[in-house]
């Protein structure tokens, strides 16, 4: 059975009848939901379930941004208001305590996920902040040093993992530094090579070993001059696959945000003539989407088998003993920060 290499979204709690045509024909690989598309716990599992069911393959993957603060698809009153990642670095405890409740947040949003048919959560964030850059990264990073990113972004890989869900390492590789806001324009940064290997890679070669990571929409002038990572071939080949070491599947940012120029189709073109694996479109608009599908390959070949390796990485959720108490001492925490 085929399945073309792209994430699709939605437009609201249900599909359209236009929509499940749309998946029906085209086969995505993966679905990615946003606010629009949740409404209550019921809902979400019945709209995963059928995407999968139109698709034919029980493992597609359901994808959402799920990080907790201000990225947070699923929320109150239906599910729990998770810590944006700053406020676990600046708690007042020992290194080792912030690792154990960074993993313990991941974990019980997982558990969230994973209970509505969703099995792949869009974190860690590994951006390394710094001085000058855009707030559209802010309190999402765990810290400004790059080890400290590693360490905390680490232990929210595991907790997802341990509940069963996919982490997507974020924004590779690095958006700590970009002055603008992808979702708006086209971000340059202009810092050394030596630079970004001092600090912004550091946390995606410790964490290289990941199943999925997510392309920056970004221009590196030292790297690439002309094109933003995403579509990239030299930033894809040299850097993500060479420098940071990352052999896992490798999905863009939303081809609809405007950082990127020209039609969707182009779009698809250069991301996977740059090397990228799978495309994600998000906003849900359906002309856009079949665009993006007319544009896109069948997964194949090496994308293909980093698919198949990185969904063989699910593995079923190891269930805490007493999630209510794991919650109350997670807000307990959390609590004494500031």
């Amino acid at each position: 059975m085929t399945t073309r290499a792209f994430i699709c979204g939605c437009s609201g709690f249900v599909f359209s009848d236009e929509e499940r045509r749309f998946i029906s024909e085209a086969r995505p690989w993966g679905l990615i939901l946003f606010k629009r598309n949740v409404d209550r716990p019921a809902q979400v599992a019945a709209l995963t379930a059928e995407f999968r069911e139109i698709v034919g393959r029980p493992n597609a993957p359901v994808l959402v941004d799920q990080e907790g603060g201000r990225v947070q698809r699923l929320t109150t009153p239906h599910w729990p208001a998770y810590a944006a990642a700053a406020r676990f670095e600046r708690m007042d405890a020992s290194l080792d305590r912030k690792v154990e409740l960074v993993r313990l947040s991941a974990r019980l949003m997982g558990e969230d996920l994973r209970a509505c048919g969703i099995d792949v959560d869009c974190l860690p964030v590994l951006d390394v902040p710094a001085p000058g850059g855009h707030s559209v990264i802010g309190d999402r990073a765990y810290a400004a040093e790059p080890g400290m990113v590693a360490r905390l972004g680490g232990a929210a890989a595991e907790g997802l993992m341990l509940a069963g869900v996919l982490p997507v390492m974020k924004h590779v590789p690095g958006h700590g530094r970009a002055g603008a806001d992808s979702h708006y324009e086209l971000p340059r940064v202009d810092a050394s090579l030596a630079e970004l290997e001092r600090a912004d890679f550091v946390p995606f070669r410790a964490l290289a070993h990941l199943p999925m990571a997510m392309t920056a929409h970004v221009v590196y002038t030292a790297l690439d001059p002309a094109n933003p990572a995403t579509t990239s071939r030299k930033v894809v080949q040299e850097i993500i696959r060479g420098a940071i070491g990352f052999d896992g599947l490798l999905m863009s940012d939303d081809l609809s945000m405007k950082a990127l120029s020209g039609s969707f189709s182009a779009r698809c073109e250069a991301l996977f003539a740059a090397g990228v694996d799978v495309a994600l479109h998000c906003n849900g608009t359906l002309a856009e989407a079949r665009e993006v599908a007319a544009a896109t390959p069948i997964l194949a070949g090496k994308a293909a088998d980093r698919a198949e390796a990185a969904l063989a990485r699910i593995v079923a959720p190891t269930r805490l003993t007493s999630p209510v108490d794991a919650r109350a001492e997670l807000d307990s925490a959390l609590a004494m920060t500031v």
